[in-house]
């Protein structure tokens, strides 16, 4: 049976002044994760804030091993990109 695994990430983009600037950080980390981990990454909320945005990483697998391994890289590697940035994070099975 597929299960579904969904990363939530909250970032905080402290130095942008308008919505152009969050969303850069927001398009370069989606492109990222998409392209690295083969997931589906969308922003779910906070759209209309200049600071902050929530991004879904999601991902099925026949196997919940190997999901939570994807996971948990994607995590890392989105911390690795944010820094300090990245407030929150977590997962989710479905």
């Amino acid at each position: 049976m597929p299960v579904v695994g969904v990363l939530t990430l909250e970032i905080h983009v402290e130095w942008s002044q308008s919505l152009k600037d969050k969303r850069q950080v927001v398009k370069s980390l989606k492109d990222r994760l998409r392209e690295r981990f083969n997931v589906s990454v969308a922003e779910i909320d906070n759209l209309d804030s200049w600071q902050t945005s929530t991004i879904a990483v999601a991902t099925v697998s026949s196997d919940r091993v190997f999901a939570e391994k994807v996971l948990q890289a994607a995590e890392s590697h989105a911390s690795g990109i944010l820094g300090g940035a990245l407030s929150a994070s977590g997962i989710e099975w479905l």
